[in-house]
Order: C-alpha cells, then structure tokens, then sequence
C-alpha cells in the first residue's frame, strides 16, 4: 500500500506541474494564430468561417486593455496598444461585451482564445492622456485613476540601458514606458484581478508581454494566483490558463529564459532568427538535422515557436535582418513549412497587415477605426491586410501537422546542401530544394497510394487540384520540386491520400 500511495503522489505532482503547459488545443487540432489588430467582431467570425474548418488551435489576440491613444503621431502606431492606460476592455478592436461574444463564439467552435497581457508597465510620459475608452491619466506623475495607480505603484524612475544588469533590466523604465513594481501587493492584485476577469469571460491563457523585465518571483506570485480556467466554455475542472512568455534571449544577456521555464512556456526567439538564417540561404538546409536543443534551444515542452511575431517583422526584437516575413514570401513559406513538419515546440503563425512604415497602425478609415479584412474568391484578405494564416500552403500545412500529431522524424535525407526531406513516422513526408532542382526517389514512409501534394493544392472530391504523389509499396516514391517552383516544398500525409 505504501508503494502504491507514492506511485500516485508522484502521478498528482506529475499531473500538476504539467497544467502550466497545457495549451488546452482540442484533439486534432494545432496551432495559435496571432490575428494581429484584429477587432473582436472579426474574430468571432473568422473562428467560425475559416480557422475551426482548417483546423487551427486558436487564437492570439492584441492586448485587450484599454491603453492610450497617440496623438502626436501622423498615424496612430500599432504601438499604442502596448501602453495601458487601464485594464478597462475598450480598444480599437471593441468594447466589453464584443469581447465577451467573440470569446464565446470562439471557444464554441473549439478555436481557444489567448490574451496578450501588458503587466509589466503602463504608457510612457505622454503628458494628460486619454484612452481608447475616455479614460484619463496624468503619465508624468503616474498617476492612472482608471485602475488606480499612484506614484508609489511604480518602480523610480531609470532607463533600461544595461542588459548585463539583470536588476536594470527588471526595475527599470523600457523604452520610457513607466516601470510598475509587481513585488508591491496591490499592483499584483490589480493585475492578478484583471487577469482573472479574462479568465472568467473563456480566454484559455495568456502571452506576457516583456516577461523579461519582471522579476520571476514575483511572475509567481501573479501566476499562481490565477483562477482555474471557466469550465462553462469546456475546459476540464481545475484548468489552468496557459502561460508563454516573452523572453528575448540570444545569449550573452544576464536575464535567461531558463529562469522562467518553471513558469510556463518560454517564447524561444532563437528559433525565430536561426529558421530564418537558414531559409534565407545564408546556412544549409541540411544543417537542420539536429534542429531544436541541439541548436541551443531551450526544451520543446517550454518552447513556444514561430518564424515571425510583430515585433520582429519590423525589425524590433530579435534577429534583425534575418527574420523572415510575408515580404520574402517563398522562403517564408518555406520556413513555415518546416516549422508545421517539424514536432519541435508549440508552433504560432504570424497573420499581418501590410506595412511599410514599422510603427504604422492597421487598416483604418478617415476617424482611425480599423477596417476589417476582405475576404477574397481564393481565401486571401484584402482592404491592407495580408493574412498569411489564409496562404494555402500554410493552413493546409496546419492540416499536416494535425495528420502527423504524435509522431516523430525519421527517414532524414539530405543532398548535403540545401535538399533535404522527411518523415514524420508513418503519417506525413515532406521535402525541400532551397537550391536546385531536386528529383529523386525517397522513402516518404507512407503506405503505397497516390496523394496530393497540399502545397501546390488538395484533395478536393477524391481528385487532387495540384501536383500528385504516387507512392509504391516499399515507401518509397518519385519526388521532382524545381527551383523554378513558386514553392521550394512538397508535402504529402495520410488524410491528403487519393487512393
């Protein structure tokens, strides 16, 4: 009886430690997609239109809290939305109750929602200020009514200027934006009932905006007080939201992403700028053999992925010129692909809008509200907006990863250069030229059948509509992918076989 006592301690302490990673995708399903400046609206009806039926996870949302409306700009900034003013609802993409629907349409359809949390400061000095939803603050006294927050809610007043300082880094002002002290009780009270408000209306966790300039103990304090997640929208009892983390750490930094693993996920931005080294040609695709820790990362069970974020694609961040966007879309969609084939981390996909200015705000009319997407005959966006979760070979690759979940890599091969492909166990293969024509026969570990390559088309109506596959009862099969190809991959799985 002992014996069995302990196997269940240790089974409980097991299954608890594992909840803060749990990103709560429903079965069959992958994949977060940041609908970046997206209203509410939108979103509820993008959830039921496009990202159940093509199998996406969910959804990261821009920040939901009210924040201040910049005035001295030609253009008001997508910035804006990263600096509160309040925890008040009310932004450009829609007010409470617009909130509330588009949680709850969202989670009928089995898309979770994520939150991207600002906690870790309020505006800059902007002088008086107003919020998108008419709050009022006096930033350089910091003094915010809306919330409350005084002067003594607030660390004093320095620059972050010294990244070797992990305490410079942690208490001091980024990028002007006025520093809260989350070690003080009553800041990580009206944090953590802001937080527990979302989580009360559905949302199934939260991305910390600039976790890297707080203390994890006191990140701790604020987690650990979060409610279970609201079983009204099907999550199971004693849920707990899901928690990924910004931490830009290159290396050679005194704040590491390891001191937040034990959080939650960890946002690894290495990923992000090494998948784009190579993908831009400046490194050999074989070189990804051994991708994920044995490139430094941290482990994938902590990893949360993506080729580009918002603040990357503009140059802010992290990995600078090597950040693949929409604006290099072949290698972009290349490194995707790789991504989604790949079983390393949990995979997010960037959906933009057009710009040329980095501090440009989305789509708007003549008063500044946003515009919402057009959706075109193809199911490309239009009116400035990019939607690249719309692009074919990256929402069917969505479909691929979902077809191969649980398996692993195998059947590496490579040209030694820049051709490379693989299995992933019997359910998927895919291949890639960054270089040259690749014709060659290849194990793809399939079952013998012809299947449609997902990245030049489909399966529609037992036909496929772009190139196909036909795979012979050794595994094996004929792959031609030329240089010349709008795309520099093919990708075949079980659920896109013909016959």
């Amino acid at each position: 009886m002992k014996g069995i006592t302990c196997v269940l301690l240790v089974c409980v302490f097991i299954s608890s430690s594992l909840a803060q990673w749990d990103n709560h995708w429903q079965a069959g399903r992958s994949t977060i997609v940041h609908l970046f400046e997206w209203k509410w609206d939108d979103i509820a009806d993008e959830c039921e239109r496009f990202l159940a039926p093509k199998g996406y996870a969910g959804v990261q949302i821009s920040p939901p809290s009210e924040n201040v409306i910049v005035t001295d700009q030609a253009y008001r900034p997508w910035w804006e939305r990263y600096q509160p003013i309040s925890y008040n609802l009310v932004t450009r993409s829609g007010n409470e109750e617009q909130f509330i629907n588009m949680v709850r349409r969202c989670n009928n359809v089995g898309v979770r929602i994520y939150a991207d949390a600002v906690i870790n400061h309020m505006t800059g000095d902007r002088g008086d200020a107003v919020g998108t939803g008419s709050s009022t603050a006096a930033t350089s006294s910091e003094e915010y009514p809306a919330v409350p927050y005084h002067a003594e809610h607030f660390h004093p007043s320095c620059s972050v200027n010294n990244y070797n300082d992990a305490n410079n880094v942690r208490n001091c002002e980024l990028s002007g934006l006025k520093d809260l002290d989350q070690s003080n009780s009553y800041v990580a009270g009206k944090i953590i009932d802001y937080m527990n408000k979302l989580i009360s209306y559905g949302v199934a966790g939260f991305r910390i905006d600039a976790a890297k300039h707080m203390t994890p103990s006191d990140l701790k304090v604020i987690y650990d007080s979060l409610n279970d997640l609201n079983t009204e929208y099907g999550f199971p009892a004693n849920s707990k939201p899901f928690i990924y983390q910004e931490v830009i750490d290159l290396g050679g930094e005194a704040v590491k992403s390891t001191e937040y693993t034990d959080l939650g996920n960890v946002i690894e931005f290495k990923y992000s700028s090494n998948i784009g080294r190579v993908f831009r040609g400046n490194d050999k695709l074989t070189s990804l053999s051994n991708w994920g820790t044995g490139w430094g990362f941290i482990d994938g069970l902590n990893a949360l992925v993506f080729v580009d974020n918002h603040d990357n694609q503009r140059g802010h961040g992290a990995g600078g010129a090597e950040i693949l966007t929409y604006k290099v879309p072949k290698q972009y969609k290349m490194a995707i692909a790789f991504m989604l084939a790949h079983p390393f981390g949990s995979t997010q996909v960037m959906s933009s809008f057009d710009f040329e200015n980095s501090d440009a705000g989305p789509p708007h009319d003549d008063n500044g509200n946003i515009l919402s997407p057009s959706i075109n005959a193809d199911d490309t966006c239009g009116n400035g907006w990019i939607c690249e979760h719309r692009w074919r070979q990256i929402y069917n690759m969505v479909g691929f990863k979902n077809a191969v979940e649980g398996t692993e890599v195998q059947e590496w091969w490579s040209d030694g250069n820049q051709q490379i492909s693989f299995c992933r166990g019997n359910a998927g293969f895919v291949a890639f030229t960054n270089e040259g024509d690749l014709r060659n026969t290849l194990q793809t570990c399939l079952p013998s059948g012809v299947y449609c390559d997902v990245i030049s088309g489909k399966l529609d109506n037992g036909a496929c509509t772009g190139k196909s596959v036909t795979v012979g009862s050794d595994g094996t099969a004929h792959i031609e992918l030329l240089s010349s190809e709008d795309d520099g991959v093919l990708a075949i799985h079980i659920n896109a076989k013909q016959s």
